[in-house]
């Protein structure tokens, strides 16, 4: 397989990250709507709440990837450019949505739970995501450290390389499997959004050290602080629950 691999759509041959970026929109999209109609919220309250928490994960998404790939911004202007307009992380809009949510409900005083609407949509977009990032090779910026494992993955520059995004997608489908099994249950109202946040976060705040990334404090990169305090939150707000319900 040769990086960046292409998409071939008859004489078109399109770059895979768009492709499959949008096709992570278009289902998530779906999803949504589908999981809308079961909505406990009114219509007012939910579209108020999701235009809070778009303009957070905006905002989340491309500050943490600027923060992230500060030495391409300080170094080149048109990188910086090139980030503002095409980069996002995944790990910047969950934590920055969900800063947004919380501010809108803080402000139109709504104390329920919001984010189990989300949970499937999210995972779907997030995984389907992760394959164009890994065909698109070391242009993505989401290819691993060098590595001497038989499944090590060669992005273009001749070095096996760890495939983050790989992983990504198993933990994905392990973590909907653990969901879908755990729907047999009954769950508290937002406490499967947090699982699923909390989850997520905890594997990227792993799976990034094995990538090359500049650390910002600790050793640890900037999209793994993030997701070390998306992590925080969702354990206080878990024992949060816990409490009210005991």
């Amino acid at each position: 397989m040769t990086f960046p691999v292409r998409i071939g759509f008859g004489a078109w041959s399109l770059p895979p990250h768009p492709v499959f970026e949008l096709l992570a929109f278009a289902v998530a999209l779906a999803l949504l709507r589908r999981a809308r109609r079961h909505d406990p919220l009114a219509a007012a309250q939910r579209s108020t709440v999701l235009i809070g928490g778009l303009a957070g994960a905006l905002l989340g998404a491309k500050g943490l990837v600027l923060l992230e790939h500060r030495a391409l911004v300080t170094g080149d202007p048109r990188q910086a450019l090139a980030l503002l307009l095409m980069g996002k992380t995944v790990v910047g809009a969950l934590v920055g949505g969900l800063v947004g949510v919380e501010l809108t409900k803080a402000a139109i005083g709504l104390r329920r739970s919001t984010g189990d609407l989300f949970v499937l949509p999210l995972l779907t977009g997030i995984a389907i995501g992760r394959i164009g990032c890994f065909l698109t090779g070391l242009d993505d910026h989401t290819h691993g450290l060098p590595t001497t494992l038989p499944w090590g993955v060669d992005f273009g520059d001749g070095i096996p390389r760890h495939p983050p995004q790989l992983y990504e997608l198993g933990f994905l489908l392990l973590l909907a499997l653990a969901l879908r099994f755990g729907s047999r249950r009954t769950w508290p109202e937002g406490q499967r959004f947090q699982l699923f946040l909390g989850a997520y976060l905890a594997f990227r705040l792993g799976v990034d050290a094995l990538k090359p990334t500049q650390p910002l404090a600790a050793g640890l990169g900037a999209i793994q602080w993030a997701a070390l305090l998306g992590l925080i939150w969702c354990l206080v707000a878990a024992l949060a629950d816990s409490r009210r319900r005991s």
